[in-house]
């Protein structure tokens, strides 16, 4: 009997690279392209292997699954899948943790060199027909500046060494790494206030958990520089935004970059749109072509080792 596969993520266009490395265990694969028609959850009853994206798999649609033996997510954040559900019920969480580690570093970069150097608003001034080098306001040499990296994995490593070749000294807050890992790429280990203050730049790369959940509060706004700018690529609510209006309408700190927000897309009265010391992109910085073929196929490679009776190559969880 063929192995099901429900593929329940939409946007990539055609499933060519699911069907050629899913082919590999002549899967029956159904394309539901999301989790939440009667169609859709249906499909999951019956499914042997579930592929995602940002499809939330909440604990109520694990319990229906029958024959579920994993849930691969197409990226690196899990927390749109319940977890302890799914080990509970003996399923592999599977997930894909470096397809783009120098997309995401290559962004934040990207970011904070727009912010550093005014880019926005020159590009703007000069486009209203204004030739006037000062409309990009108070401008600083960046080397010699500080970046704090708030998360030191695979892709906060990377965006530290990038920021190096700018000549950017880089500080470090992740309670989970060795100091010595730390310190033998060239950085510095420090609490979570000491980066708040000697920062002028902070780059987000922290997974979202209840840990980190709104980490960037008012209190650690409160103690960065009037000139530091705040950049996440990782996950938008590791940000209280609320207080990052306050922060930066105060001149509390000089600004923002984000790529990800609490709530995807925004509304367009969304007051973080309007903010011109706010530089917000959607959600691109995993983006590029090699990337996304990738994501997709190491997504489904997860699926073939499982329903081939193997462990994922980068598991969630730990199944018996």
């Amino acid at each position: 009997m063929k192995p099901t596969v429900v593929i329940a993520y939409s946007g990539f266009g055609d499933l060519d690279v699911e069907r050629k490395v899913l082919s590999a265990i002549d899967a029956r694969i159904i394309h539901t392209g999301n989790l939440t028609t009667p169609a859709a959850l249906a499909a999951v009853t019956e499914a042997d292997a579930l592929m995602v994206a940002l499809e939330k798999v909440t604990a109520e649609i694990i319990a229906t699954m029958t024959r579920c033996r994993v849930v691969s997510r197409a990226g690196t954040g899990l927390d749109n899948i319940n977890i302890a559900a799914a080990t509970a019920k003996g399923i592999w969480v599977a997930y894909v943790p470096d397809y783009s580690i120098d997309e995401v570093s290559t962004h934040a970069i990207a970011l904070l060199l727009a912010q550093a150097r005014g880019v926005p608003a020159l590009v703007q001034s000069t486009r209203n027909g204004r030739w006037d080098s000062s409309l990009g306001g108070k401008l600083y040499r960046l080397r010699g500046q500080t970046l704090g990296v708030l998360g030191f994995g695979r892709i906060g490593q990377a965006t530290a060494e990038k920021a190096k070749g700018l000549g950017l000294n880089i500080i470090v807050y992740d309670p989970y790494v060795d100091r010595s890992a730390v310190e033998s790429s060239g950085a510095r280990l420090v609490d979570l206030e000491t980066l708040a203050r000697e920062s002028d730049f902070v780059s987000l790369h922290t997974p979202l958990d209840e840990t980190t959940r709104a980490i960037i509060s008012a209190h650690f706004l409160a103690q960065m520089k009037p000139t530091a700018y705040l950049i996440n690529a990782a996950r938008g609510p590791l940000i209280d935004e609320a207080a990052l209006l306050v922060a930066v309408r105060s001149g509390q700190i000089a600004g923002a970059a984000l790529d990800v927000l609490t709530i995807e897309p925004p509304a367009p009265d969304n007051p973080l749109l309007h903010e011109e010391r706010i530089l917000i992109t959607p959600h691109v910085a995993w983006y590029s072509e090699e990337a996304k073929i990738d994501l997709r196929t190491r997504c489904a490679e997860e699926v073939v080792r499982v329903l081939s009776g193997e462990r994922p190559r980068t598991p969630a969880n730990q199944i018996a």
